[in-house]
């Protein structure tokens, strides 16, 4: 069992790499290999079983964009595989066509994704989230300086309940293809979700417990119930 998690030493934000530890907690015999942005990626070489990609700042995004064209067909090749990709926070927008600042300029991304991201540096949206993955409901946060556009009806991460999707006007939250998940939910969003963190796993090909189940379950319970009684935005 391989896990890459790409660039940690500047992707991240918003206590993000916690989600990683939590996963070397439910699988201490999976190796876990530190890409750092300099570094030739293990995937473009060999097969892993997790790709993940953290939240970062406007200017990383476009390093890891530069970093990640050269893979552009390697990484279409693995989402088709089936491969399990975990992207958090701004994560996803760097695999979309492109990000638009305010003053309209553009930053060409690697266009994996046909979806786009237009940036608001002086509003930043948070909210909370609740929503539906397959049968699960999922919990979390969002912190974020842009809204994605694009039609993700078909290929959404989360069917909202409360709060939004990729933008404001949009139920729909992320992009799933395959085993390629991309989402804008914080929390981080393995240690908040201890049910999708289980179906994250055995998409990897393990059948390991989580790590914690009786004190992650008894925690998600009751912030579910929480979030339901909050308003959407904090």
């Amino acid at each position: 069992m391989k896990i890459e998690i790409l660039f940690p030493e500047v992707c991240n934000l918003f206590g993000d790499m916690f989600n990683m530890k939590y996963l070397k907690m439910c699988l201490p015999d999976a190796e876990f290999i530190e890409t750092a942005l300099d570094d030739v990626p293990t995937f473009s070489k060999e097969d892993v079983n997790l790709i993940y990609l953290a939240p970062m700042t406007e200017k990383t995004q476009e390093k890891v964009i530069e970093r990640l064209l050269p893979y552009k067909d390697r990484i279409e090749e693995l989402i088709e595989k089936g491969v399990v990709f975990l992207f958090t926070g701004n994560a996803l927008e760097v695999l979309g066509k492109y990000i638009e600042n305010e003053d309209g300029s553009k930053i060409e991304a690697v266009g994996i994704f046909d979806v786009y991201s237009k940036r608001n540096m002086m509003n930043r949206h948070n909210s909370y989230l609740i929503g539906k993955y397959e049968d699960i409901e999922i919990v979390g946060f969002k912190s974020q300086f842009t809204m994605m556009y694009g039609d993700n009806s078909n290929s959404y991460f989360v069917e909202v309940e409360k709060g939004i999707g990729i933008n404001k006007e949009s139920k729909f939250e992320g992009i799933q293809k395959n085993n390629f998940i991309g989402t804008y939910i914080l929390g981080p969003i393995l240690i908040l979700n201890p049910l999708f963190t289980k179906k994250l796993i055995n998409k990897m090909g393990a059948e390991a417990a989580i790590a914690l189940e009786e004190e992650t379950m008894t925690a998600y319970e009751a912030r579910l119930k929480e979030l339901r009684k909050l308003p959407i935005e904090k």
